[in-house]
C-alpha cells in the first residue's frame, strides 16, 4: 500500500469523515459513550461542577492516570479499541486512551472528537524502537474537546507514574490551552517532535489505522496480529537511569 493512501496535512483541524457538530456528542462504534462502563467512569470522575471545563479537566486526569499507558497490550482488533474495553482493561496507548477521553467527555455532555498526528519520539525505549523499526509514531492519537467555543487539544497518553520513570514533564491540562507532548524532557534532552497531522474524526478510524500500522511497522506484529509483550515502564525507567549515570 502506498504512502499516499494515508494523507497528511499541515493543519490540525481537517475533518476527514464528514462529521457534523452533533456527531461529537453521540456514541460511536468505538467511542461508545453510551456504554455502561463509560457512563460509570464519567459519572465517577467528572466531578459535580456545572462548568464543562472543570468536568473536562477532571476527566482528563482520570483517563491520564487511571488507565496506564501500554504500547504492547492492545491487540490490533477493533473490539480492543472500544472505549468501554479500554476502561475495563485498565490500560491502552495513545489511540485508545484518546478514544476513552472522547467517550467519557461526550457522556458528560462535552463535545469531543479524536485527532491524529505523526510524531518522532526521541526518547522511546530501544526495544520498542527496534520492534517498530523507527522512532516515528504514526497516527499518534489525541482528543479535541469543545470548550468555551473552540477546540482544545488534550493528550491523556502518558500516566504520571510513567513520566516519573522516564524523567519526563507530565502533561497538564487546564481546559484553556492545548495539552500536547513537550519537545524536551526534564534534563533538556529532545523528546517529542510533531511532524504532520492526519485529520480529525468523530470515531476512531480503526481500519485506516490498522492498514497504516501494517504498512509502516511490518515486522512488529506476530502472526496472530498481537504485539510482542513487554513492560514499557520498566524499559523506560532502566534506560533513564542508565542515561543519568553517563
Amino acid at each position: 500500500m502506498a504512502d499516499t493512501d494515508f494523507p497528511t496535512f499541515a493543519a490540525d483541524d481537517v475533518v476527514c469523515d464528514g462529521a457534523k457538530s452533533a456527531d461529537y456528542l453521540r456514541p460511536a462504534a468505538l467511542i461508545d459513550a453510551g456504554h455502561q462502563a463509560v457512563r460509570a467512569f464519567a459519572a465517577e470522575h467528572a466531578g459535580s461542577s456545572s462548568d464543562p471545563r472543570a468536568r473536562a479537566v477532571s476527566l482528563y486526569y482520570a483517563v491520564r492516570d487511571l488507565i496506564y499507558y501500554d504500547p504492547y497490550g492492545t491487540p490490533l482488533e477493533a473490539a480492543a479499541y472500544k472505549a468501554s474495553a479500554t476502561i475495563t482493561a485498565g490500560h491502552g496507548f495513545c489511540v485508545n486512551k484518546a478514544g476513552v477521553l472522547a467517550a467519557v467527555a461526550r457522556s458528560a455532555g462535552i463535545p469531543a472528537r479524536v485527532g491524529y498526528a505523526d510524531v518522532r519520539n526521541h526518547m522511546t525505549t530501544k526495544r520498542l524502537a527496534d520492534l517498530m523499526g523507527t522512532d516515528i509514531f504514526y497516527f499518534h492519537g489525541y482528543t479535541d474537546l469543545w470548550l468555551d467555543g473552540r477546540w482544545v487539544k488534550a493528550t491523556p497518553a502518558f500516566n504520571k507514574e510513567l513520566t516519573d520513570k522516564f524523567r519526563l514533564q507530565p502533561l497538564e491540562f487546564d481546559g484553556r490551552e492545548d495539552s500536547i507532548y513537550h519537545p524536551f524532557d526534564l534534563g533538556g534532552r529532545r523528546h517529542m517532535e510533531y511532524l504532520a497531522y492526519r485529520g480529525v474524526y468523530a470515531d476512531i478510524p480503526f481500519e485506516t489505522i490498522r492498514a497504516c500500522f501494517h504498512h509502516v511497522y511490518p515486522h512488529m506484529r506476530k502472526r496472530d496480529g498481537a504485539t510482542p509483550g513487554g513492560n514499557f515502564a520498566a524499559e523506560g525507567e532502566a534506560e533513564a537511569k542508565a542515561a543519568a549515570r553517563t
